[in-house]
C-alpha cells in the first residue's frame, strides 16, 4: 500500500538494547485503528491523498456524519496523508505499523508541551544581565529592545517574552527500531514532540522528497 503515513499515540520513552549490546533511547508510539475514510484523487480533487481516521466518537455530530456516511464508524481525528498510488485503495482499509520496515527513516509531527508565558531567557536562550556592577534584579530581563531616536519603535518579530510551546513541531529522520505489527506499537529512535498520550503523524521520508517505497 502506498500511503505513506498514519496516526499513533505516544505512550512514553524506554531504552532498546540492540545485538551488539549497545542501548538506544527510543519513544513509543501505540498505533490504534487507523482507517481510510476518504480517498482523493487527481480527477476528482486536484492531488492524490487519502484521509485516515483513528479514535472512535460516540457522539459525532451532523457535519462528521454526512462526510463520513451515514451508518459508518465515526473517527474523532481525521488527517489527511500523501499517496502516490490510489488506485488500490479503498475507503474503509485498515492501515497497522506493518507499513514500516526496522531501519527506515521517518517524520514524526504533533503539538508540542505547552510552557505558558515565559521569559526570554526560557524561552529564546537570552543570556540575561550581568550580575555585578549594581544589577541586583535585572538578571533575568531581555535588556534594551530598540533605538530610542531612530527608528523610534520596535521592529515586529522581535524576540520577547511570550506564549511558549504547543505549537506543530516537525522531528526529522527518526530511525524505527521496533515495529511490532501484534502489539500494535512503534519504537522510534529520538525524542517525539508532545506530552504522553499525545497524538501524532508518522510520515515516510519518501513523502516529503517525491520518492516512493
Amino acid at each position: 500500500m502506498s500511503v505513506q503515513g498514519l496516526i499513533g499515540k505516544k505512550i512514553g520513552t524506554t531504552q532498546v538494547f540492540r545485538d551488539d549490546n549497545s542501548a538506544d533511547c527510543v519513544t513509543v508510539i501505540r498505533v490504534e485503528s487507523c482507517v481510510i475514510t476518504q480517498v482523493k484523487t487527481i480527477e476528482k480533487d486536484g492531488y492524490s491523498s487519502v484521509q485516515v481516521g483513528s479514535i472512535k466518537s460516540k457522539n459525532p455530530n451532523m457535519p462528521l456524519k454526512g462526510h463520513l456516511g451515514v451508518g459508518n464508524a465515526a473517527y474523532k481525528v481525521l488527517r489527511e496523508f500523501k499517496v502516490f498510488d490510489s488506485s488500490q485503495i479503498n475507503t474503509g482499509d485498515v492501515l497497522d505499523v506493518g507499513m514500516f520496515e526496522v531501519g527506515e527513516k521517518v517524520n514524526v509531527s504533533a503539538l508540542s508541551k505547552g510552557r505558558g508565558f515565559a521569559g526570554t531567557i526560557k524561552r529564546h536562550g537570552f543570556h540575561g544581565g550581568p550580575k555585578t556592577h549594581g544589577q541586583s534584579d535585572r538578571h533575568r530581563a531581555p535588556g534594551s529592545v530598540g533605538a530610542g531616536s531612530s527608528p523610534g519603535r520596535v521592529f515586529k518579530g522581535k524576540k520577547m517574552s511570550g506564549h511558549m510551546g504547543a505549537s506543530k513541531v516537525t522531528v526529522r529522520n527518526l530511525e524505527v527500531v521496533v515495529a511490532d505489527v501484534d502489539k500494535g506499537v512503534i519504537f522510534l529512535k529520538g525524542a517525539v514532540p508532545g506530552h504522553r498520550n499525545s497524538l501524532v503523524s508518522i510520515n515516510k521520508v519518501s513523502s516529503y522528497n517525491g520518492g516512493s517505497k
